[in-house]
């Protein structure tokens, strides 16, 4: 999964979704899910989180608009056995473009994970996506968390760029890239305002995103396993999920 942050991300997202997937689709003997879920992941790039829904039985769509992505994407699908394969679909495309491609109310989840810091306005992805979206189904996003901008350079002593960041909706990623940050508040308003209300919504990374991309995740799996719990219950806890560098947003189309 790569460094510590990548695996604290992937990780955390996994148990948050899970714990979504298996409320909004309960199975009566107590298990996963009652039934295979039609499942679309908006830009998933190395696919993650979509490849595990796909072996977990899941019937999964990948739409990813980055042709260094996509080529990413299929080479990992290339790689599973027969019985992923055959329930992965990988396409070439952009999310604001769903409607191209699918039907309404095709699928009973839908990921945009790290889509729309890269966009200017949110609302236009996410309406396509609540077209798609079956009534009942869920909708998991991921964002930047606008509301903890000045956390990471306040704590790296950097007190003129942590003060530039009270406010801002703006902020560069460790790539160097431009990205926008979503404040929770607003980010619940536009679902609302598009039929798929949030019904949880979770902190991700708040004790390790000042990590270095070289930090790798811990041998010992013993700390491992109580690194994750710690991050994990931060996410779940106030005031502590407020700062967290990444907002998860779990809504159910009405």
């Amino acid at each position: 999964m790569g460094g510590l942050r990548n695996t604290v991300r992937q990780e955390l997202v996994a148990r948050q979704l899970d714990e979504q997937i298996a409320a909004c689709f309960p199975d009566p003997s107590g298990g996963y899910a009652v039934r295979r879920l039609r499942v679309l992941d908006i830009g998933p790039a190395q696919g993650t989180q979509a490849l595990r829904l796909a072996r977990l039985g899941h019937l999964v769509t990948g739409l990813e608009s980055n042709p260094t992505m996509l080529a990413a994407l299929r080479q990992a699908v290339a790689a599973e056995p027969a019985d992923v394969r055959e329930r992965f679909v990988v396409l070439g495309g952009d999310g604001r473009d769903t409607g191209r491609h699918f039907g309404p109310a095709w699928f009973d989840v839908v990921l945009c994970h790290g889509v729309l810091m890269y966009l200017p306005d949110p609302e236009p992805l996410l309406a396509a996506l609540a077209r798609v979206l079956a009534p009942g189904g869920l909708l998991s996003v991921l964002v930047r968390n606008g509301g903890s901008l000045a956390m990471r350079p306040g704590l790296f002593g950097d007190w003129s760029g942590a003060l530039a960041a009270f406010g801002a909706d703006a902020d560069t990623n460790r790539l160097g890239q431009a990205t926008r940050a979503d404040r929770l508040d607003r980010l619940a308003a536009t679902m609302r305002g598009i039929g798929v209300p949030p019904r949880d919504w979770y902190g991700v990374r708040v004790f390790t995103d000042m990590a270095s991309d070289q930090d790798q995740v811990p041998r010992d799996p013993r700390e491992l396993a109580l690194l994750l719990e710690a991050e994990d219950r931060a996410g779940r806890t106030d005031p502590y999920r407020g700062v967290a560098a990444l907002l998860h947003l779990c809504g159910v189309r009405s």
